[in-house]
């Protein structure tokens, strides 16, 4: 068995999407003062690797702790569109090369190789995203969820396949992914295991792959 991170790490100096506020993480007891350490931590609930439902879009849509846990678990398979270049479509061109595992998996995660730009200005721009057809075949296809390496399924100022796959489908959207390139195309399980707080419009998730 291997397993893989998948995870970006949350700090006071990461990269958050322009213009919000990045993590604090205060100290609040200390071993000095209190015999121990807790910290405050305070961000926003899309920060870092993060898992978004449907309420993020849609009022009165289901919200991550209304899933059952079982959303969060399962088959997931890699789909390389490592090869596109800036503001590449994402297309079934690129699923059809592993398609038998696509078709088989709970989860689609698209492997951009964006990560390579995480805490540079490139980042939040001219990554890759998908097309119609794709977001058809999710759909269709009733995928417990989709994950990107980069920022969104959607080009910059757009919401439109959030909006798309959301009203169609009860499914996830895993953002921020990170080291999909050691995951290769064979299935895998994935574990994203978001917080479990009250209305939850998203959550910080732990993301890990579990190869056999």
């Amino acid at each position: 068995m291997k397993i893989i991170d998948l995870t970006h790490t949350i700090s006071e100096d990461m990269p958050v999407y322009p213009g919000t506020e990045r993590p604090k993480l205060t100290v609040a007891n200390t071993y000095e003062k209190d015999f121990f350490k807790e910290t405050l931590m305070t961000m926003y609930s899309h920060t870092g690797t993060h898992m978004d439902p449907p309420a993020h879009i849609f009022a009165g849509k289901t919200t991550l702790d209304r899933f059952p846990i079982t959303q969060f678990i399962g088959s997931a398979a890699v789909i390389d569109c490592s090869d596109l270049g800036e503001n590449g479509r994402i297309t079934m061109e690129q699923i059809n090369k592993n398609r038998e595992n696509a078709d088989k998996a709970d989860f689609i995660v698209f492997r951009t190789d964006w990560d390579k730009y995480w805490g540079r200005p490139e980042y939040y721009v001219g990554y890759p995203f998908i097309d119609d057809e794709v977001a058809e075949y999710i759909i269709t296809n009733r995928k417990k969820g989709i994950g990107l390496d980069n920022i969104s399924l959607d080009p910059v100022g757009s919401l439109n396949y959030h909006k798309k796959v959301f009203k169609e489908n009860e499914i996830v959207i895993i953002e921020n992914l990170t080291n999909l390139k050691e995951v290769g195309t064979d299935l895998f399980t994935l574990f994203a295991l978001p917080l479990k707080y009250e209305n939850a419009d998203g959550s910080p998730i732990r993301a890990v792959a579990v190869l056999e």
